[in-house]
């Protein structure tokens, strides 16, 4: 797999509506995971939220949606951010550190449940950033 930027879309509660809506509009195929099925949240009630999702369109694009958990604040308009995925630790850990100058980490680049390494953070500019490293464990 290379590295990949792609859309991140959050939603209160709907995102397994949204992604299915999308696949009809652009076609392909999509995975979704819930909060469930990785033990994520401390929340019962938020087991069936989408923890998750990928839709890969027919033109091999990628839009991914998630449900924001309850314990998060989600502001209509701000409701998106750019991920960068890939197999290549060097060359993604070199983008976390540039976004993260300057910027603000809202979660530390560590090992995930699903056994990658995940971070969050905001940029210089105000835009949230997610980085996943397939396969490689956190620090």
């Amino acid at each position: 797999m290379s590295t990949r930027i792609n859309t991140y879309l959050s939603f209160r509660d709907s995102a397994r509506q949204a992604v299915a809506f999308y696949q009809t509009v652009f076609g392909g195929e999509y995975t979704l995971s819930t909060f469930g099925e990785f033990q994520a949240s401390e929340d019962p009630a938020e087991n069936d939220k989408v923890m998750h999702s990928m839709l890969t369109t027919s033109t091999d694009q990628v839009i991914m949606c998630a449900d924001t958990p309850n314990s998060m604040e989600l502001t209509q308009g701000t409701n998106y951010s750019m991920s960068i995925s890939g197999e290549d630790e060097a060359e993604l850990t070199g983008y976390w550190q540039k976004l993260t100058a300057d910027g603000t980490i809202t979660m530390p680049l560590n090992k995930a449940p699903w056994g990658d390494s995940f971070g969050m953070c905001v940029d210089k500019f105000g835009v949230s950033w997610m980085v996943n490293i397939a396969g490689v464990p956190g620090s």
